[in-house]
């Protein structure tokens, strides 16, 4: 029989101890492990901060090798539930099992895009050859989008917990590749957050008190010193994003922060961080439940958003500053949604038809509550099982616009905030993305929407006058 997955989320449906099933998935080889053994996923963990779900997650015990790669893998075995109090944690096993050829048909984001994208994205996953120097037509996309990152720790300008590294280029990448403005951000948890062994990153500790506002200090600062070093300009208000869009205008930057956890409960903060940092793009929350709400990555404590997140995403509105959900839960969002005047932001995410359970994927309908105040969903170059090229960030991207509308769409790079490959990871290489959004069959003014009008028209609807 095949086993659906949602057999597993459900409890309902599933097949007796003993029965032969066929299950696919994404494979999951933990380090250290015995080469015949993986655990089987519906889809590809996604990030440092995700883990597999116990309860969407299959051990799978191979007759003979393993199959390579991550794949997705089509497989047939025995059935076995294991015990509640397995010391291993799993809920269920395939033994005996062998791969059989995959039966996956392409999905309707594919169907819409029809021929003229199939070819590349096909081309991609067999991994073939450099793609050639990007178009005229590509270079021109570049020139007229004026092209944005909704999330970039791009510089090394993240200051880290153990050894202060040396600034890389920001501006000549930048200007090499047309990219025109980036959402710089320092992070707020750095001190309390540690990666795991089984590389994930999770908050370790508490913070003191104070010990989060004064780290955010020295983090902005540091952000302060790489744009003054490079000759960045800062976006503050309209009559600067205004100068940012104009023809041939130099790099720019917008001063964000991953994660409000240096307010500590005190309001007064956000307003003394837009005056003497000039910060314009707050995201809530990082990899610890803070005062504002709860995480994708861990544990709910507050059903959402709190009552003083709510008053943060006010004093947004009034300061004009945009407002950043990622990593927050859909019930965050949900609330952040109904509280906000201006549009929200959800700068760097992909779309999953069932992300498990501490993913960082979301879901269409989590994306929608984004568009529905009139924002923008910032698509990650992550690609979980296939291969990091631009082509499948492409359709990536086109995979959320079919999702949420062509307006609602915009890059969200996590540039060197990833420790994965990245699809995009050079500015330089922006008019090759301009080329594969091309391919995948998007107009060139839908593909301008995507590369940076969308964040520009948020920026125009929420910086002060």
């Amino acid at each position: 029989m095949q086993l659906p997955w949602d057999a597993l989320a459900t409890g309902h449906g599933l097949p007796p101890p003993g029965a032969t099933v066929e299950l696919e998935g994404v494979a999951f080889a933990p380090q250290d492990m015995p080469r015949g053994y993986a655990i089987l996923l519906p889809e590809a963990a996604c990030c440092l901060g995700c883990r597999p779900d116990p309860a969407m997650a299959v051990e799978v015990l191979f007759a003979d090798e393993a199959p390579a790669g991550p794949g997705p893998h089509r497989l047939a075995g025995t059935w076995h539930a294991l015990p509640a109090e397995d010391p291993t944690g799993w809920r269920w096993q395939l033994r005996g099992a062998r791969a059989l050829p995959s039966a996956a048909a392409p999905g309707p984001w594919l169907r819409r895009r029809a021929l003229l994208a199939a070819g590349p994205l096909l081309c991609a996953a067999a991994a073939c050859a450099e793609a050639p120097a990007p178009s005229p037509a590509a270079r021109a996309l570049v020139e007229a989008a004026a092209p944005m990152d909704l999330h970039s720790h791009a510089g090394h300008v993240i200051l880290s917990r153990t050894r202060l590294r040396p600034f890389d280029p920001v501006a000549a990448p930048m200007r090499e590749g047309g990219m025109r403005l980036i959402a710089l951000a320092m992070v707020a948890d750095s001190p309390t957050t540690t990666v795991t062994p089984d590389r994930r990153i999770e908050a370790y500790r508490s913070p003191a008190p104070g010990e989060l506002y004064a780290h955010s200090k020295e983090a902005f600062a540091r952000l302060a010193a790489l744009v003054a070093g490079q000759g960045l300009a800062v976006v503050t208000d309209q009559a600067s994003l205004r100068t940012a869009l104009q023809p041939g205008a130099g790099p720019s930057v917008v001063v964000a922060s991953e994660g409000a956890d240096w307010l500590e409960g005190r309001l007064e903060r956000l307003e003394e961080a837009v005056q003497a940092h000039r910060l314009r793009h707050l995201q809530l929350v990082h990899y610890r439940v803070n005062e504002l709400g709860d995480i994708q990555t861990a544990a709910p404590v507050h059903e959402g958003l709190t009552g003083f997140g709510a008053e943060v995403i006010r004093a947004c509105n009034r300061l004009g500053v945009v407002v950043d959900v990622a990593h927050g839960t859909y019930w965050l969002t949900q609330r952040a949604a109904e509280v906000t005047q201006k549009p929200l932001v959800l700068s760097h995410t992909g779309l999953s038809g069932r992300p498990g359970l501490r993913s960082r994927w979301i879901t269409a309908e989590h994306a929608r509550l984004v568009a529905a105040t009139g924002g923008v969903v910032g698509v990650w170059p992550l690609m979980g099982a296939e291969a990091p090229t631009l082509r499948a960030y492409a359709a990536g991207i086109a995979r959320m616009v079919d999702a949420v509308g062509i307006e609602h769409v915009g890059i969200g790079s996590d540039m060197l905030g990833l420790l994965a490959t990245p699809a995009f990871g050079d500015y330089r290489e922006t008019p090759a993305l301009a080329e594969a959004l091309l391919a995948q069959g998007f107009a060139p003014a839908e593909a301008a929407r995507i590369l940076g009008g969308n964040y520009a028209r948020v920026l125009a609807a929420t910086l002060p006058g």
